[in-house]
């Protein structure tokens, strides 16, 4: 793995040649550093071309390590907490005589009644299963009572806006229009949601993330960076369903 000495840091990165104009840098916690540069450009402009941005790369890895990334995978057992919209519900599980997982929200409780005969392992995945149908139903609808609150708004309305499976991304507004949430964001609080909704639907005025783009979001959510840094620290945790 190509490295940079930055003072007495060496930063470990990867990197990729492309069909592309000049280079790309991305960090996170999964790939560490990567690096998109263009076929033609040689090794040692590439080396120079990261040392100057060596500053901004230990400031986002800095960033990083204020992520919370102490989380656990769900058990989908009597008590386990599931989280939606910000708040979290206990599971209840009944094993009985059934043939097939029955799988419902009840009285402020998540409620799975399940085969007695069923192996431990095949009620998991069952189960985890019906709570993200259950999530992608009931959180759609959700998405799309504040989609269309903030749409009035700012006077825009997406071609298409569908909850879909994204690993990097919490929301992705093309440029024909249409608008994808990840599935996983109606777990986070409502306030956050709302973040990611008015992200993307002033994508469709404002493209790039420029100046003007900001203005138009904080126009809508004053305290939109509060929201932001929510999902910065806290977004991985999401996770812990799917």
């Amino acid at each position: 793995m190509p490295i940079v000495n930055y003072g007495t840091t060496d930063i470990e990165y990867l990197i990729y040649k492309q069909n592309r104009k000049d280079l790309k840098l991305s960090i996170d916690l999964v790939n560490g550093v990567e690096v998109y540069v263009p076929e033609h450009l040689t090794d040692e402009k590439t080396t120079e071309l990261i040392r100057k941005k060596s500053p901004w790369i230990m400031a986002k890895l800095k960033d990083l390590k204020q992520v919370d990334t102490e989380y656990q995978k769900k058990e989908y057992v009597s008590g386990e907490k599931l989280p939606y919209l910000g708040r979290q519900y206990r599971l209840k599980v009944y094993r009985e005589a059934v043939s097939q997982v029955e799988f419902r929200f009840f009285q402020g409780k998540f409620k799975a009644i399940v085969p007695s005969h069923w192996e431990e392992s095949a009620l998991q995945e069952t189960i985890e299963t019906k709570l993200i149908k259950w999530y992608r139903k009931h959180g759609y609808q959700k998405v799309l009572e504040r989609a269309a609150y903030y749409q009035s708004l700012l006077g825009v309305a997406p071609r298409t806006l569908n909850l879909k499976s994204q690993q990097k991304r919490w929301g992705t507004c093309t440029p024909k229009g249409d608008i994808y949430l990840n599935w996983r964001i109606v777990m986070a609080p409502v306030q956050v949601i709302d973040y990611v909704i008015v992200h993307e639907l002033v994508h469709l005025i404002v493209p790039e993330h420029n100046q003007e783009f900001w203005e138009t979001v904080k126009a809508i959510l004053p305290d939109y960076e509060k929201h932001k840094e929510w999902l910065r620290v806290h977004g991985l945790s999401l996770h812990s369903v799917g």
